[in-house]
Parts: C-alpha cells; structure tokens; sequence
C-alpha cells in the first residue's frame, strides 16, 4: 500500500502544481479584462466570463505594442513617453532601473544569464550553481585586482532570490550545461540531476 500510494504522490504532485501555477497565471492574466470598457467585457454580452480572455487579451496588447514601436511613428511616440517618466523623480529611477535591467537581460548580444558557472559559495570548498551576468562595472572595477566576472547565485527551491557576487575570473568554472538544466537542477534542490556529460569543466570566458 505504501509503494502504491508513493507512486500515486509521485504522478499527482507535479500535475497539481503544474495546474495551480497555470491557473494562478491565467487567473492573475483575467484581471487585464477589467480594464475595457464594460461594452467590450465579454460577461456582458456573453453572459459568462471566458477562463484565459485575458492571456488573449494581454498577449494583444503586447504583440501590437511591439509592432507599433517597431516602426518611426512608434519610436517617436516611446521617446515621448519616455521623457515624460524622465520628469518625475521617484518614476524616473524606477522605471529607468527596471529598462536597463529588461534590456540586458533580453538583449540577443548580452552575456547575461546565457551561461550557468559553478562557484564557491558561500565557505571556500562548498560549492553551488550561478549564472553569468556579466562584468562588475563603476567604482567597483578600481577596486578589484585582476580580471572579474559578475554571477547571480539563486537560491533554492525559489531562483528568482538569491545573490550577486563579483568573483575572480580564475575561481568561476563554466559549466557545459543549458541554463535551463541548471535551473531545473536548482529548483529541484539537485534532485534533478543534469545529464552527465564526458567534456570537463572549464575557466569561463566571456568573449566566447
């Protein structure tokens, strides 16, 4: 019975939590329906709500959005928005903070989070996962002897907390592991092992 019931966790567990994250999601998504006007609102002229209008909805508005900024007219119009943000303190550095961040991180030539690295952290002889975010920048660089590199050790089983480090570049090894396996391995707590692979680690390097 015990074997059995263990098998049966084993099989409901991840489709349980699969669904209440999409359903979280899709839920949290409906929300963008109470900003149209109620003659647009499907309830009122369907009678009923529609589960997942608002992930149609919201992915509407982004890809028009983007199509939109995408030509001059657009660029113009973000331009004009963007200076108007640039004027109020508090927004300014808050939404100037979060740009720079989106844009590095999806930027197709960044090196942000496009490698996973194996670290020291946090006592010399344990050892952990970490992503490459890139290379320390400001004053920090006068302060540091040698060639460094900028990581994001996540935490575990939640990666989107964790910490930023500024390492030696000789004490980072480059792991030949997607970033998606890595993430996998870290939020499983190294349950959910990597295929091992024959090719050793390496120093990483960032003009690869």
């Amino acid at each position: 019975m015990k074997k059995y019931f263990i098998t049966g966790l084993l099989i409901w567990i991840p489709l349980s939590i699969t669904f209440m994250v999409l359903a979280w999601i899709v839920g949290t998504l409906d929300l963008i329906i109470e900003w149209l006007p109620n003659g647009l609102q499907p309830r009122n002229f369907l009678g009923f709500n529609i589960p997942g209008a608002g992930l149609v909805v919201g992915l509407l508005i982004v890809l028009s959005t983007g199509l939109i900024a995408a030509n001059v007219i657009g660029q113009k119009l973000v331009r004009f928005w963007e200076g108007l943000l640039a004027r109020i303190p508090v927004v300014k550095s808050l939404y100037y903070g979060v740009k720079q961040v989106s844009d590095t991180l999806f930027s197709s030539s960044g090196q942000a989070f496009r490698k996973a690295l194996l670290v020291q952290y946090p006592r010399q002889g344990s050892w952990t996962i970490a992503f490459l975010t890139g290379t320390p920048g400001g004053d920090a660089v006068n302060h540091l002897k040698g060639e460094h590199v900028s990581v994001y050790v996540p935490t575990t089983p939640n990666p989107t907390s964790g910490f930023f480090l500024m390492m030696a570049k000789e004490d980072v090894i480059e792991l030949d592991m997607s970033v998606d396996d890595a993430l996998k391995y870290i939020i499983s707590m190294g349950v959910v092992a990597p295929p091992a692979r024959s090719v050793p680690p390496r120093p990483v390097l960032l003009n690869e």
